[in-house]
């Protein structure tokens, strides 16, 4: 991919293979997380400063991760049952693990210790491994809900966030 246009139609296309389903909850609800990873590579070369030296090249690498979770609701509210029942068990585990590897980076980073990170304990937070910790940036936005039976929801996506 070279361009932005290329860019958008591959999220076209991503978006066009969610699972979305009706629950209680939500008339369109995602059933399904989705990442976007963006390899970004900026590569300049130098003049020579003498005539007979070669030019050097520099890269700089980035990567970008754009990420929309799948929301964890209650499957008591939601009225899942069946497979939208399995799904609401793999989003809530992926969102748990993911919590767990946040907090133990929080943690290490607080005392200053390696201790161990489950990365592994889900394929969301394996594929976002290097973006979670080391030398990165995480920006999180969080969609809640106005409404007063959503309140305890609402209270917990703000806490997560």
């Amino acid at each position: 991919v070279t361009n932005w246009m290329q860019m958008l139609e591959l999220i076209d296309i991503g978006n066009q293979c969610r699972t979305t389903a009706a629950t209680s909850m939500n008339e369109r609800s995602s059933r399904s997380h989705a990442v976007f990873k963006i390899n970004l590579t900026q590569t300049t070369t130098s003049v020579p400063k003498k005539q007979f030296e070669k030019p050097t090249e520099h890269i700089r690498e980035s990567q970008l991760n754009m990420v929309d979770l799948a929301g964890s609701e209650r499957n008591k509210k939601t009225g899942a049952v069946g497979d939208r029942l399995k799904e609401a068990g793999s989003i809530n585990k992926s969102l748990l693990t993911l919590k767990a590897v946040i907090d133990a980076l929080v943690e290490n980073s607080r005392t200053h210790k390696a201790g161990f990170v489950p990365y592994r304990d889900s394929i969301l937070t394996h594929t976002l491994m290097d973006s979670l910790g080391g030398n990165s940036k995480t920006f999180m936005l969080v969609t809640i809900s106005p409404h007063v039976d959503n309140l305890e929801e609402t209270a917990q996506t703000l806490q997560y966030g």
